[in-house]
């Protein structure tokens, strides 16, 4: 049976370098990048955050493309900034398949450092902090919550890959 793997976490904390690792080690896998979905949007585009976003259109592409790649036995890695209420919803729509939940942390001075190391275009500074604390304060299980501060990509895939306690 195909696996849906969910990697949130707040921006420049390795969301799209653990899920294209994840992707990468799977015989049959689809990568899907959330931002890439969500600036598709060009006329009346509006940062998800503020008033006016595309949310809701965004959540319900994202739930059919996952669908029909689950459907054709792909293992799905998809990644972006899920909220308790939106995992309720991944939840509902997908509790056929087996699901794991992933909440990407690190230390702040690690976030620092990991967002220098990101396109200048990507980058967010003290952003990624306010955003990291945002993620803190979240009401996530703590089995879902992986601090990688200290963690290879690989030792965090593999991590991820094989500890039940990610799964929901």
């Amino acid at each position: 049976m195909p696996k849906l793997y969910v990697i949130t976490g707040p921006a420049g904390v390795g969301k799209s370098t653990i899920s294209k690792r994840l992707a990468e080690i799977s015989s049959k896998s689809a990568l899907i990048e959330g931002d890439d979905i969500y600036h598709q949007v060009i006329t009346s585009y509006a940062p998800a955050w503020k008033q006016g976003n595309h949310l809701k259109i965004f959540w319900e592409i994202c739930i059919n493309i996952i669908k029909i790649y689950l459907n054709n036995n792909y293992d799905v890695i998809f990644n972006y900034i899920v909220t308790p209420e939106n995992l309720e919803l991944i939840k509902n729509e997908f509790n056929m398949f087996d699901i794991k939940f992933v909440v990407l942390l690190v230390d702040e001075s690690t976030l620092l450092l990991m967002d220098n190391q990101r396109d200048k275009n990507y980058q967010m500074g003290d952003r990624c902090i306010v955003l990291l604390n945002n993620f803190r304060n979240r009401n996530y299980c703590q089995n879902n919550i992986l601090d990688t501060s200290d963690l290879s990509i690989d030792e965090t895939v593999k991590l991820i890959e094989f500890d039940d306690r990610f799964i929901l």
